[in-house]
C-alpha cells in the first residue's frame, strides 16, 4: 500500500488529510486527466475567472498535502499527480465508511441498507458482483478462523 502521510493520526485528521475541497478537487481533475502541468496551464484548463495566485496557492497547498509532485524549470514550477485517483476515491471511501462501521451499530446497518439500494438501483450485475465478493471473504475469513 502506498503511504502519504504520516502514521498515527487518528480518523478524523486521516479524513482531513484525504478531503479535498471543491477548488482541490477541480485543480486535481485538470492534473489526473492530463498529468504534469504548469500552475499558469492549471488556470487555462479549469476555465473559469480564479486568480492565478488563487491557483497557485492551491497547487502549493495540494504539494504540501502530499497529493503532488512538483519540479522547478526556470522560474515556473509544473506539478503532477502523486497520488492516483483510484487511490485517492479507495482512501476516502474507506476512511467514510470506517467511520460508520466504528460507531453505533444503527450506522453500519444504515450504510449497508443504503449500499444495497444504491447498488441494486444502478447496476444488478454490479449487486451480483458484491454477493460473490461477499461470499469470497466469508471463505477467507473462515480459513483464517481454522489456521
Amino acid at each position: 500500500m502506498l503511504r502519504f502521510f504520516r502514521d498515527g493520526a487518528g480518523s478524523a485528521d486521516l479524513w482531513r488529510r484525504w478531503y479535498l475541497g471543491p477548488l482541490e478537487r477541480r485543480v486535481m481533475n485538470v492534473l489526473w486527466k492530463g498529468g504534469e502541468c504548469s500552475v499558469r496551464g492549471v488556470v487555462q484548463q479549469l476555465g473559469s475567472p480564479l486568480a492565478y495566485t488563487t491557483v497557485m496557492t492551491t497547487l502549493d497547498r495540494l504539494y504540501k498535502k502530499g497529493f503532488l509532485d512538483r519540479r522547478k524549470s526556470d522560474r515556473a514550477f509544473y506539478y503532477s499527480p502523486r497520488v492516483p485517483r483510484e487511490v485517492w476515491e479507495r482512501k476516502l471511501a474507506g476512511e467514510l465508511v470506517q467511520g460508520f462501521l466504528t460507531g453505533p451499530s444503527s450506522s453500519g446497518d444504515g450504510l449497508l441498507s443504503f449500499l444495497l439500494d444504491a447498488v441494486g438501483q444502478h447496476d444488478e450485475a454490479l449487486l451480483e458482483e458484491l454477493e460473490r465478493k461477499v461470499r469470497q471473504r466469508r471463505k477467507e475469513l473462515a480459513r483464517r478462523s481454522r489456521s
